[in-house]
C-alpha cells in the first residue's frame, strides 16, 4: 500500500471511558460527534487517535486514569497508536501539569472543551509530527452546559443515563467537584424531555436520572419543585418503563417529593442518598447541611409511605478528626438503618479541598481497618436482605450476559453498574426484556432468579 492511500484512509478513533456516569454521558456525546464525521470508531488503545476520558474525582481514580494513559503510551511507543488525547476531569483538575507527568500525550481537553472534540481531531491530524506534543483545550468549567441529545450509547441499547444537571455549589468541604465541574447548571427542562423522549424511541426502558445534585435541579432556573416537575412529565413518555433517582442530597428529599415518587407509576422505588456521615460534628467539618436527627427521621418517612423502598447511600470514613466514637456511631447507625447497598470510601486528602487543610488527619492503616468493619457489617445486612427476598415474585429487567456468560438482568432494586444483578435461570431471555421469576437463592450479593 503506497502512502497516498494510507493518508487517505478513514481514520481510526478509539475511546476509552473511565469515572462516573456523568463521564459516560460525555463519552457518548463526543462519541456521536466523532461517527458523524466519518471516523471509525473503535474500542482499544490501538487506533490513529485515541481518547482517554478520565475521571480525577479522588486519588484512587486519578491514578487508575494515569495507568491507562501510560498503557496508551506504550502502544504509541509501539506505532499501534498515532495521536493521544486526554480528556475529562482529570484535565480539568490537573491542567498542565498532567503534560509534564506524561508529556507523549498529544493534547489535553477540559470539560468545556467537549463539543470542539472533531475540530481537535482534525488539528492533531494535520500538524506534522515533527511539532512537540502537549497541545492545551483548557477553559472554565462554568460554561455553558452541553446539550447531551446526539448521543452514542456505550451501555446496553435499553437503559441509558439522563443527566439533568452539571456542577455543585454545596462545596462539601472534602469535594473536588465544584473545582473540577464548576457551579451548578440544570439543563433546561425541554432539552432533558427532548433528549428522553429520543431515548425511547430507540427502544431505552429505564432512564437512570444523574447529576452531582439531583435534588437541585431546576432551582438556578426558577422552577418550583423542580425534580418533582421533571419526574412528572418524564412519567408521561409512552415507551418508558423505568424512572430511577440517582444521588439525591438528603438534606434536600422533603415529604413533596418523596409523595411524588410514591405516585409516580414509573418511578422506581429506589432512591441513592449519599450520607456520608451521620456524627453531626463530622458533618459540620464536612460542611453538609444535614444532621444525625434529620436523617433518621428521613429514612423512616421513606419507609414509612413508600414500603418497599430500597435505599442506597454512600459513606466516608476516616474524616479529619473522626475518633472511634464517631466512627462507632457511624457504624451503629448503619446497623439500624440497614440500607440496601452502601458503598464506602476511606478519606482521601484531595489539594485544594478545606478538608486536606484540617488538623488530626487518620492515619490510613485506621482508616482501612474502619472501611473494613464497616463492609462486613453492611455484608451482613445486604446477605440477610437478599435472602429475605427467596421465594418472592419479582419482575426483571435482563441486560445480557456477564463476561462468564451468565444471564443477568436486574429488578427495580438494582441500579446498572453499581449494584448486585439477578443471575436468570432461563435460555430464551432477550436483553432489554421484562419478565416475571421467582427468586430460589443468592450467590453472595446477587439473586438467583427462575422465569415463571
Amino acid at each position: 500500500m503506497n502512502n497516498r492511500s494510507i493518508s487517505n484512509r478513514p481514520k481510526t478513533v478509539g475511546l476509552v471511558s473511565l469515572g462516573c456516569p456523568k463521564n459516560t454521558v460525555d463519552s457518548e456525546a463526543m462519541l456521536a460527534q466523532i461517527g458523524q464525521a466519518g471516523f471509525i470508531l473503535t474500542g482499544d488503545l490501538q487506533a490513529d487517535i485515541v481518547i482517554v476520558n478520565t475521571c480525577g474525582f479522588i486519588e484512587p481514580a486519578k491514578q487508575e486514569a494515569l495507568e491507562v494513559i501510560r498503557q496508551a503510551v506504550k502502544q504509541k511507543k509501539k506505532g499501534r497508536l498515532g495521536k493521544l488525547i486526554v480528556a475529562g476531569c482529570l484535565p480539568e483538575r490537573m491542567g498542565t501539569a498532567l503534560l509534564e507527568e506524561v508529556p507523549q500525550i498529544d493534547a489535553i481537553i477540559g470539560l468545556g472543551q467537549r463539543d470542539r472534540i472533531v475540530s481537535i481531531i482534525q488539528t492533531l491530524l494535520e500538524s506534522s509530527d515533527k511539532k512537540p506534543a502537549g497541545r492545551t483545550f483548557l477553559q472554565q468549567a462554568d460554561s455553558p452546559i452541553f446539550d447531551d441529545r446526539e448521543r452514542l450509547l456505550i451501555s446496553p441499547s435499553h437503559w441509558a443515563y439522563l443527566r439533568i444537571s452539571e456542577g455543585c455549589s454545596r462545596h462539601c468541604s472534602f469535594c473536588t467537584i465544584p473545582s473540577i465541574r464548576g457551579k451548578f447548571r440544570s439543563k433546561p427542562l425541554d432539552w432533558v424531555l427532548s433528549e428522553a423522549q429520543q431515548l425511547a424511541e430507540h427502544d431505552v426502558l429505564e432512564l437512570n436520572l444523574i447529576a452531582q445534585d439531583t435534588t437541585s435541579y431546576g432551582r438556578d432556573l426558577g422552577i418550583k419543585n423542580g425534580l418533582i416537575t421533571l419526574i412528572n412529565e418524564l412519567g408521561k413518555i409512552d415507551k418508558l418503563c423505568w424512572i430511577r433517582l440517582m444521588y439525591l442530597y438528603p438534606a434536600a428529599v422533603d415529604e413533596p417529593l418523596i409523595d411524588a415518587i410514591a405516585a409516580g407509576p414509573k418511578v422506581v422505588h429506589y432512591i441513592d442518598i449519599p450520607i456520608q456521615h451521620v456524627n453531626n460534628t463530622i458533618l459540620r467539618a464536612m460542611h453538609r447541611s444535614d444532621t444525625k436527627e434529620h436523617t433518621a427521621d428521613l429514612i423512616t418517612l421513606l419507609r414509612k409511605k413508600i414500603p418497599d423502598i430500597v435505599l442506597r447511600t454512600t459513606v466516608i470514613v476516616g474524616f479529619p478528626g473522626e475518633t472511634d466514637a464517631q466512627f462507632q456511631e457511624l457504624l451503629d447507625f448503619i446497623q439500624w438503618a440497614k440500607f440496601d447497598a452502601l458503598g464506602a470510601f476511606p478519606y482521601f486528602a484531595e489539594a485544594g479541598t478545606p478538608a486536606a487543610e484540617l488538623p488530626q488527619q487518620v492515619p490510613q492503616p485506621v482508616k482501612q481497618q474502619r472501611l473494613d468493619t464497616l463492609m462486613l457489617t453492611q455484608q451482613q445486612i445486604a446477605f440477610q436482605k437478599a435472602q429475605q427476598l427467596v421465594g418472592q415474585e419479582i419482575t426483571v429487567l435482563a441486560d445480557g450476559r456477564d463476561e462468564n456468560g451468565n444471564l443477568i438482568g436486574r429488578y427495580y432494586g438494582q441500579a446498572p453498574q453499581i449494584d448486585s444483578v439477578c443471575l436468570i435461570q432461563s435460555p430464551s431471555i432477550e436483553p432489554g426484556q421484562f419478565i416475571q421469576a421467582r427468586v430460589i437463592g443468592r450467590k453472595d450479593y446477587d439473586l438467583i432468579v427462575k422465569t415463571k
